[in-house]
This record gives C-alpha cells, structure tokens and sequence, in this order.
C-alpha cells in the first residue's frame, strides 16, 4: 500500500514505511503523572481511539502504560508516540527508559520532540533506536521546511512523521507540502489552540450549520487532508466526544471558510517564535 493512503476504514494513515497511524489520538500535553492522566487514557481507550502520544518531557509515561493496561485493549491495538527529550544527549537510550516506563517493549512512533542543536544531530541515535527495536517508526516534531531538508540530505531513513501546531488558524500549507513532497506525514496538535480556536465565530458558524460542536469541526478539518490529530482532554466527556469525527463530513465551503482563518501566512515554519 501506498504511503499517503488513508485505509478503507477511513481512521488511519499508511506511513512512508508502511505502518498504519490512527488519524485521531489523545494527546497528554501537560497532564501530570498519576490518576488523571491514567484516566485519560483508559477512558479514550474506551471510547474508541487506538492512539496515545507521549513525550519524554512531560513526565507521564508511566501513567500512560497504566492507562493502558486498565483499558484492557490488547497493546498491539494500539498506536503508542513518545518524543525524545533534546536536552538529553542519546536517543536510544532514552527510548530504552521511556519503554521501561511505558511497559511496553516497543513503541509505535519515537519522535525528536523539537530541533534543538539543530535539526541532525540526534537522528542517528533514532535510527539506532528503531534498529535496536525500540520503536517502529522514527520521525519529527516542530520541524520547519528548512530543517526537513537538512534532514533528509543527512539521513539514512527518513523521518516518517512531521508533529507541528497545525490547525485552521495555524495552516502551515507551504510545510504540509514540503512534508507531502518528501512523503512525510504532518501530523497536527493543538488543533483546539488549548481551547482558543473554540471560541472563534466563524467556527462557532459552521459548527451551527453542521449540527456538530467546534471541537469537531476543527478535528474534521484536520482528517479530511489526511492529517492525524491528537487533542488533549481529561474529562471524560470531553474525550468521547472528541472521537465523533468520523461520521460526518465538511463541505467545500466549509473546509474554504476554515482555511481562511490561517494567521501564518501559509507559512513553512513549524512555529511562529522559538520556545527551547
């Protein structure tokens, strides 16, 4: 199967290397270790999604795993992303804690959290990483166009994921091309703007006229290009309805008047201001 193709089902993505990403998964940005984040999980589980992603730098692995052995969804059913820290120097050893946290033996997608350094010096420890069997797929997250391409020149395997700020108000379109030129997949979080982007009129407009809440509005937006999605959210609710993203569709109108809220200029950068 092609990379690029959404499956049949229309709920996940074939990556460049050929494993399969669910397009909708639950991000734990920010939620701490312990009962909450555990929660989260388990209730997104529940509720239907087969994606999780982590980071090293939020602290809340070990909760993760424990969401997910409560779930009782058989871990082979499910999508696990986890980032690699740059301040840390060796990937592949990092991945090896994050796994032993985790309890599991492998995750679905180990990703270089930002570019710090600059965006090469940490890959081969990635490729190091996926040979050794600690993760599947390798990839990026707040990658520009420029660091893509350094990348790719320095790289044995490419980077199969690009994780940036993408959503209509951050529609970062020269990068999801350069990102569709080299066969990586964009894959979108803070959609919601931590909940700013729900507020806005002209989403609040076309949420009316669909029948849908905004919060689904902008998830659809982001699967109807193909772009998998993390929102985060600890309440139950919240999470579950989240995950109503696949039974309704936006017209050209709709996905038109979204694009034109970007404020990025349809920019190739990964974000507007350097945060590390």
């Amino acid at each position: 199967m092609t990379h690029g193709i959404i499956t049949p089902d229309g709920r996940a993505r074939v990556l460049a290397d050929g494993h399969q990403m669910p397009l909708l998964g639950l991000g734990v940005w920010q939620v701490p270790e312990g009962t909450d984040c555990a929660d989260a999980v388990r209730w997104a589980l529940e509720a239907g999604y087969r994606h999780i992603d982590t980071a090293q730098a939020y602290g809340n692995e070990e909760s993760v795993g424990q969401g997910l052995r409560d779930s009782g969804v058989p871990r082979d059913q499910v999508f696990i992303t986890t980032k690699f820290y740059p301040g840390h120097k060796d990937p592949a050893a990092e991945a090896e804690q994050s796994l032993r946290r985790l309890g599991v033996e492998q995750v679905d997608l180990y990703i270089v959290h930002w570019p710090q350094g600059g965006p090469t010096w940490a890959w081969p420890g990635m490729e190091r990483a996926q040979e050794l069997g600690y993760a599947r797929s390798i990839g990026v997250s707040n990658f520009s166009v420029g660091d893509l391409e350094q990348l790719m020149t320095a790289a044995s395997v490419p980077p199969a994921v690009n994780q940036v700020e993408f959503s209509p108000f951050c529609y970062r379109q020269a990068l999801l091309s350069a990102c569709q030129q080299r066969g990586i997949t964009l894959e979108a979080y803070s959609s919601l703007g931590t909940g700013r982007n729900l507020a806005s009129e002209e989403v609040s407009r076309i949420a009316q006229r669909v029948g849908r809440p905004p919060a689904q509005v902008l998830l659809r937006w982001c699967i109807q290009q193909g772009v998998p999605v993390i929102p985060k959210s600890t309440h139950r609710e919240r999470i579950a309805e989240n995950a109503q993203v696949f039974d309704f569709a936006l017209s050209g109108e709709d996905v038109a008047e979204l694009n034109a809220l970007d404020k990025t200029g349809g920019t190739g950068r990964a974000l507007e201001s350097q945060w590390w």
